[in-house]
């Protein structure tokens, strides 16, 4: 990946970090919530992502806001998040930190 779109896609992550599900005090990209971040060479940016469930009563709200963050991101052209349920989430797909955080080991 040339180094312009990694620069890229490290922003966006940073973006991610601070979306927060309102229940878990962990932002949504430490809680494995992100499945992929795609970058073209265009600036658009392909997200996919899942909720903690499909019940979740932010369900609407979050996807929505990780888009705007991505948004605001310096660079970015356009945003295509797309919501997945498949494969589900569940609590290994969170990293060491998030764990540590909500006392999960």
């Amino acid at each position: 990946m040339p180094m312009e779109k990694e620069k890229l896609k490290q922003k966006v992550i940073e973006a991610i970090k601070t979306c927060y599900d309102p229940e878990i005090p962990v932002n949504v990209y430490e809680l494995g919530l992100i499945y992929e971040t795609r970058v073209d060479d265009e600036g658009r940016i392909f997200i996919k992502m899942t909720l903690t469930s499909p019940a979740c009563p932010v369900a609407e709200a979050l996807p929505m806001e990780v888009q705007q963050k991505i948004f605001a991101v310096e660079g970015v052209k356009d945003v295509e998040l797309q919501l997945v349920w498949n494969p589900p989430w569940n609590r290994d797909k969170m990293s060491e930190e998030a764990k540590f955080v909500l006392d999960m080991f």
